[in-house]
């Protein structure tokens, strides 16, 4: 089984929020995930739970991040 850790929207119409979770890459976009660690909010850009330390976790595991979640990790770490 193939882990990605990439991003669910959720959220009402031309709303969007985002999840980032683990999830098996066969899985689709908005199906059943293995581990939420955190939610993103796009329209203002902020993070409303972002756990870097549990993301490191799965890396460590051998989960790969899509682009969209690295370029989320850089925008938490400069502290956006």
């Amino acid at each position: 089984m193939a882990v990605k850790i990439r991003l669910a929207r959720f959220g009402k119409k031309k709303a969007p929020v985002y999840r980032i979770v683990a999830v098996d890459s066969r899985q689709s976009r908005d199906g059943k995930y293995i581990d939420n660690l955190g939610t993103y909010e796009a329209l203002t850009g902020t993070f409303v739970k972002f756990e870097k330390d549990r993301i490191q976790e799965w890396i460590a595991k051998g989960a790969q991040a899509s682009d969209a979640v690295k370029k989320l990790q850089k925008k938490y770490a400069k502290g956006a």
